[in-house]
């Protein structure tokens, strides 16, 4: 394979697949993307001339360039008689002003989306119609005079690159020396209540998913699933006080309705009394 099909990236080799193959004129017609096969193996010309007294004809090209997201997963030949193979289309045609391609035998390839495919076409390199064979390519087929091989393979994918951020024309006016002002949200996420401490409030603000206001969601702190055991130093006092407990705790008596009643019955005969005098009228004369 040349040079260009093969690129450093990170200490390894990353192997291109081809993205289109087509027919060209000349260098003047052939797409800027794409690589045009002049030679072929054994030295020849690679131009296949329509007729032996012409002297212009047409050329193949390939691309592979990645950006289109598509990759050559198979290449073939057909004869004119034959029926396309389903998934296959012919190859493009980037030729000159009423120019042609012979059709008795033309080549089809199959597009398929870079992720579908695990393995894909690498290269096609052209032989003059003799027994030369090429090592690790397949022969596809004999096309005007010129043998056709190809070389499949698995490939390297395009490499992800990083999205552009926009900067927003406030930002771009914004000096290094200015101090900057404290960031605002449009919509502040809500307070803990005041009764939480201050770590719990911090722990839930820093653990929690952002939850939003369906009430069918369950709140989970950072406490939920610890068990609740005393430490061993207050295990030990419990022990020791528990005989004293349980003598206070068999003599609790527990009153009853009745019981509470008369204990803190309170017939309100005072107020009554009270409420029943009648105030002394006092002489107009000694009001006067």
């Amino acid at each position: 394979m040349s040079l260009k099909e093969y690129g450093e990236y990170g200490g390894g080799q990353i192997v291109r697949p081809m993205t289109a193959v087509g027919w060209t004129s000349n260098s003047s017609t052939c797409p800027k993307d794409f690589t045009l096969i002049s030679i072929t193996e054994d030295g020849a010309t690679a131009n296949f001339t329509r007729t032996f007294g012409m002297k212009s004809g047409y050329y193949l090209c390939y691309s592979k360039e990645l950006s289109g997201g598509m990759v050559v997963s198979d290449v073939q030949i057909i004869t004119d008689k034959e029926t396309i193979p389903h998934g296959y289309c012919y190859i493009a045609e980037y030729l000159e002003h009423r120019a042609s391609v012979w059709k008795k035998k033309r080549v089809c390839v199959r597009v398929s989306p870079v992720g579908s495919v695990a393995t894909a076409v690498l290269d096609i390199k052209l032989t003059a119609k003799s027994k030369m064979m090429l090592q690790h390519y397949t022969c596809v087929g004999e096309i005007h005079g010129y043998v056709m091989w190809s070389k499949k393979g698995q490939f390297s994918g395009p490499m992800p690159q990083a999205k552009p951020r926009s900067v927003t024309l406030d930002v771009r006016k914004l000096s290094l020396d200015s101090s900057p002002l404290p960031l605002r949200p449009s919509n502040p996420p809500p307070q803990p209540p005041a009764k939480l401490s201050q770590r719990r409030s911090t722990l839930q603000r820093k653990d929690l998913p952002d939850i939003s206001a369906d009430s069918s969601l369950t709140v989970i702190t950072a406490i939920d699933g610890v068990p609740f055991t005393l430490h061993p130093k207050f295990e030990s006092q419990m022990n020791d006080m528990s005989p004293q407990l349980n003598t206070q705790l068999t003599n609790i008596h527990i009153k009853s309705l009745q019981d509470i009643e008369n204990e803190y019955s309170y017939p309100f005969s005072v107020e009554e009394s009270a409420a029943k005098r009648t105030r002394p009228s006092v002489p107009a004369a000694t009001a006067s």
